[in-house]
């Protein structure tokens, strides 16, 4: 089914290899003689490792990223193998799961052991950011290493935010095979079928054209417009009037596409069809004015006055697109708090919502990559009128 061209999984060497250099001078710059990093994106942005025995919480995992020098990882003894695979020299293990001792001990030994030129490390400790370890054995580390332990969320979305030509293309290659599933559905959906049969009949063909995965796909339906669009797909049978929201966040060796589609099931009535127009034009606007330069306040700022002159009643997603890449969603966020100022090879999403009455609202959303001279679309653009289904 899919005639593009697949690009090939994993990274050469010289990617991790240039991801670690660029670390290393953002550490500098934050004055970090190393991060610590216990969450799977970022393991594997500095590893290439994965494994779907992430889904288990018994165990933790750690990856020292120095201020010079490979990464260690630090590993349990069923990961090992595995992680002898990579591109890394220094790999220590321990026999988990045991409560008592969960690799804090490797842990320490190993910050311990690095050049004291700050004396402070980064962790996970800041926005969009989690640590997959025990909260007691966090504290235990804290207190027996003699290294002190700072947020380092700054300086890891300073590294993470600007995407790798490799990376960019296996976002762009999702994107492509996602769309042109959006584009196809409708001849697959008519009235009568139930939310979960449009988003399994999504989700299938998805995979046909490509994907590893589709750990991301809600879809919700209600009359005249949606009510949420983070819940569902539900047994609802779709009926004339009803508008149908699916967002997918499907993936490609590892990296993820995030953007939705909207049909109407019969007709659209005039209310449908203009707010339709609206986030259609603040889309475009919003692509427009992600150029580098310009901040995420900016492009918020342009969508957002397009729907409010549009009589928007609100906005409950809180933001009009985010980043995209390792996860569903990272920083930064177009919102008016945000000023991060946008740079060539961000990769982004255009997302503008309305809720246009009480308990009803409908949502776009794109992805773009920022070149030098603007962004580029690449999502397949949602048609500028509402696709109706029979």
């Amino acid at each position: 089914m899919n005639n593009k061209i697949t690009p090939e999984r994993g990274f050469l060497e010289q990617e991790f290899e240039q991801r670690l250099l660029r670390a290393q001078k953002i550490m500098k710059s934050y004055k970090l003689d190393g991060i610590l990093l216990t969450t799977p994106q970022n393991i594997r942005y500095f590893t290439g490792y994965n494994s779907q025995f992430w889904e288990s919480p018994t165990r933790s995992w750690f990856l020292v990223v120095p201020a010079s020098g490979k990464p260690i990882a630090i590993v349990p003894e069923i990961g090992e193998s595995e992680f002898k695979k990579t591109w890394l020299d220094e790999i220590k293990s321990w026999p988990s799961p045991r409560q008592e001792d969960e690799g804090i001990l490797l842990a320490k030994s190993t910050l311990d052991d690095l050049p004291k030129n700050h004396g402070q490390i980064g962790a996970e400790f800041g926005k969009e950011m989690t640590i997959r370890m025990p909260i007691r054995d966090l504290f235990k580390l804290q207190d027996i290493t003699i290294t002190n332990i700072i947020d380092g969320s700054d300086a890891i979305w300073d590294m993470r935010m600007i995407k790798t030509d490799a990376e960019i293309e296996r976002i762009k290659f999702i994107c492509s095979i996602a769309s042109d599933a959006y584009n196809d559905l409708p001849s697959k959906l008519s009235i009568g079928n139930s939310e979960r049969d449009a988003v399994n009949k999504l989700k299938i063909d998805i995979l046909k054209r490509g994907a590893d995965n589709v750990p991301f796909m809600p879809g919700i339906s209600g009359l005249g417009g949606v009510s949420q669009i983070v819940c569902g797909p539900s047994d609802r049978i779709l009926n004339n009037g009803d508008i149908l929201f699916i967002d997918t966040g499907s993936t490609f060796d590892g990296y993820f596409c995030d953007f939705n589609r909207n049909f109407a099931f019969g007709s659209a009535n005039s209310d449908i069809e203009k707010v339709h127009e609206i986030l259609w034009q603040a889309t475009e606007v919003g692509i427009k004015t992600a150029i580098p330069g310009n901040s995420t306040f900016d492009v918020f700022n342009s969508m957002n006055s397009i729907l409010e002159e549009g009589g928007a009643l609100g906005n409950n997603v809180g933001r009009l697109g985010h980043g995209l890449g390792l996860q569903l969603t990272e920083p930064p966020s177009h919102r008016p708090e945000d000023k991060t100022v946008i740079k060539e090879n961000m990769v982004l999403t255009i997302e503008p919502g309305i809720e246009y009455e009480e308990g009803k609202m409908i949502v776009h959303e794109e992805n773009i990559i920022i070149h030098k001279d603007g962004a580029e679309l690449i999502t397949k653009r949602t048609p500028r009128e509402i696709p109706v289904i029979k």
